[in-house]
């Protein structure tokens, strides 16, 4: 298991958790070991990472509400994209599966590789704590993270602006667009955003509602209607 261990920078004290959480369950049937497969701790790192997770958005998004912030949270948390973190660091190379799984191709499944990452990052967790797997959960999806904070489109900044404003004064802020430029097929919009009188902030994009999307973003972080 030690290439594993390389891939993911982190080395085991306990070698039979690591072991534990590899061992699928078509395994331990074959083996009549029923009690050594990774669904116990697939149970614990199910909870580990929905934690570690949340905690993450809430301070990334400190403006979302509970209901975006859910929603951000079931795309890394879905079996799809645990598969597709799993398949970052080939885990499904190392799952220990009974002969007719492997046979019929259960390495590749994303039910498997979502439960062996789940297990992994519980296996983690017994091993050294919370921040072990927080540092190697966040090493793993820090490129999705980072596309969510680089797509504001995807999450509504405009309407999440307009309801904090709002909150404060009944004016609705307005969006201008105010320069095009580059050519007909690559322009580049830039669009302010405004409220009461002030410009609050400005953002570029490929379309109108993508520079405007990206002003309420900026918006959203520079707070300078306080």
């Amino acid at each position: 298991m030690e290439p594993l261990e390389s891939r993911i920078n982190y080395k085991f004290r306990n070698s039979l958790l690591l072991g534990e959480a590899l061992t699928h369950p078509s395994l331990a049937y074959e083996s009549q070991k029923p009690h050594f497969d990774n669904q116990r701790l697939e149970f614990l790192g199910d909870a580990v990472i929905q934690l570690i997770i949340t905690e993450e958005l809430y301070g990334r998004f400190p403006f979302f509400s509970e209901g975006q912030l859910t929603k951000l949270r079931s795309r890394l948390v879905s079996r799809t994209a645990l598969a597709k973190f799993a398949s970052h660091i080939h885990l499904g190379d190392y799952v220990l599966l009974g002969k007719g799984e492997q046979a019929s191709g259960g390495n590749k499944r994303n039910s498997t590789l979502a439960d062996a990452l789940e297990a992994l990052i519980g296996a983690i967790y017994i091993d050294s704590g919370h921040k072990a797997a927080q540092t190697i959960l966040l090493r793993l999806i820090g490129n999705e993270l980072d596309k969510m904070e680089d797509s504001p489109q995807e999450m509504n900044p405009k309407g999440q602006l307009q309801e904090l404003l709002q909150a404060i004064h009944p004016e609705a802020p307005e969006y201008n667009i105010v320069s095009e430029s580059g050519p007909d097929h690559r322009r580049v919009f830039q669009a302010q955003v405004l409220w009461r009188g002030a410009v609050l902030a400005s953002g570029k994009g490929k379309s109108k509602k993508e520079a405007e999307a990206r002003a309420a973003a900026e918006a959203l972080r520079a707070k300078n209607w306080q």
